[in-house]
């Protein structure tokens, strides 16, 4: 299975979030909170009128009558303020469904939202220190304007940090860290962005981003924290890509 692959076995597995006796302004809300997600949001009343406001997440086909229950949550937990991340990488985002929306797909994040959600990973990286840290830049030029950002993640002694990209440019950035850089004329390297890190063996530290640019600098991948998934990710580059230039 290659990473296309597995976006695309994520893309299959759609959800659907059921907003229950709500006001049509909660309904788009909760649609305009989810509207770059591969998430079917719809909306619903009990006979009763009752619990006020709220919300049930479930996999599977609604049309074929085979959707499978996953969470339910108030409708206030969901949408209410409070300071969250874009797009959800720290675990106080969205509670309590966001531990159900692992391996969720986002349809058409554009490179800063690709760079917000790049930089949740390697903060989590930074502040944990140990592990190791797997980034594709798809190119070399694009690593070279990151280079100051991972020079210093790379500067963590307990820290194991690699670069994935492709040569679009003749020299390899110069830099005075371990970090690991793997140039690799490969296709799937050219189309894919992606930020992996193991948490130092610990699963629930595990994270990781995936996606493809299938559209001219628009992305569409998924995030997870599920440790087998991220596990994956990690075991996959390490018995695909081997090591071109360290330093």
């Amino acid at each position: 299975m290659s990473l296309s692959e597995l976006i695309r076995g994520v893309e299959d597995h759609e959800k659907t979030l059921t907003v229950f006796n709500a006001d049509p302004e909660a309904v788009e809300a909760v649609e305009e909170r989810f509207h770059d997600r591969n998430l079917t949001v719809r909306a619903e009343r009990t006979e009763s009128g009752r619990p006020r406001a709220f919300v049930v997440l479930s996999s599977g086909d609604p049309e074929e009558e085979e959707e499978e229950f996953v969470t339910a949550a108030g409708l206030e937990d969901l949408i209410g303020e409070g300071d969250r991340t874009d797009p959800g990488f720290d675990d106080a985002s969205y509670r309590p469904i966001l531990d159900h929306l692992d391996e969720t797909m986002f349809t058409s994040y554009d490179t800063r939202q690709m760079v917000a959600a790049s930089r949740e990973i390697e903060d989590r990286a930074w502040r944990l220190g140990t592990g190791s840290l797997h980034a594709g830049f798809q190119y070399l030029s694009i690593l070279e304007d990151q280079m100051d950002v991972y020079e210093r993640l790379a500067s963590k002694d307990g820290l194991d940090v690699h670069a994935y990209a492709y040569p679009d440019q003749e020299t390899v950035p110069v830099h005075d860290t371990d970090l690991t850089i793997h140039v690799e004329r490969s296709r799937e390297i050219e189309t894919s962005w992606f930020v992996a890190y193991d948490g130092g063996g610990v699963d629930v530290n595990k994270c990781a981003l995936l996606a493809e640019e299938r559209d001219p600098r628009t992305f569409y991948g998924f995030w997870t924290y599920d440790p087998d998934t991220v596990d994956w990710i990690v075991e996959y580059l390490e018995r695909s890509y081997g090591l071109v230039e360290s330093r």
